[in-house]
């Protein structure tokens, strides 16, 4: 089955710091080793809860940055 991720890094110096925000929101959802692990054998739930945490926290970011407010 081909690859069909069109996500794409908009400004690629962000890659290691994107790594290393799913690494760190997959070990507090308690994924230990997530960089190493095979993601076809987790569930969507478990993948999906990464990607999920990982976009709750870029707008939370992005919300600071703009003199918004957040939790």
């Amino acid at each position: 089955m081909p690859n069909n991720n069109n996500n794409k890094i908009v400004v690629p110096e962000a890659r290691q710091a994107l790594n290393q925000m799913k690494t760190e929101i997959a070990s507090e959802l308690g994924l230990s080793n997530y960089q190493t692990t095979d993601k076809g054998n987790l569930s969507s739930r478990q993948n999906g809860y990464v990607g999920g945490y990982m976009t709750k926290r870029l707008v939370e970011m992005a919300q600071r940055n703009l003199g918004g407010t957040t939790r």
